[in-house]
């Protein structure tokens, strides 16, 4: 299939509403405590962690050629981000709001011409 015959993704609106109907028609709220949620999200970062475990960068670049290989990142990835979308929900946090206004800070801490090709933070920049 074409990349323009694929549907359109869902916004962060339609996905978040489509994970609670899932949550909710399996009585799983209960459980989605806030912290419950955060001890979560870092269990699924863990994973995704894993898949890279003992590799070099290179070895990492190159692994994610291989299909079985990226379908388990691809995973990795979504579990991770549902359950932030999970969180954010609970919290009521607009993520693309905070997404955006993150982005703007970060802008301002870390110039171009102080920062470009460094890893320096941001008050180490000189």
């Amino acid at each position: 299939m074409k990349e323009s015959e694929l549907p359109s993704p869902p916004s962060l609106a339609e996905l978040t509403e489509r994970l609670i109907a899932f949550r909710d028609a399996r009585d799983w709220k209960q459980f989605h405590t806030v912290k419950n949620l955060i001890v979560s999200l870092a269990l699924e970062a863990a994973e995704l962690m894993e898949v890279t475990q003992w590799k070099t960068d290179a070895e990492v670049e190159l692994a994610m050629a291989e299909p079985t290989i990226k379908a388990r990142l691809e995973e990795e990835c979504a579990d991770v981000f549902l359950y932030l979308l999970l969180l954010a929900e609970r919290l009521g946090i607009d993520l693309a709001r905070a997404g955006a206004a993150k982005i703007a800070v970060n802008e301002s801490k870390y110039p171009v011409a102080k920062s470009r090709g460094n890893t320096r933070k941001y008050n180490e920049l000189y």
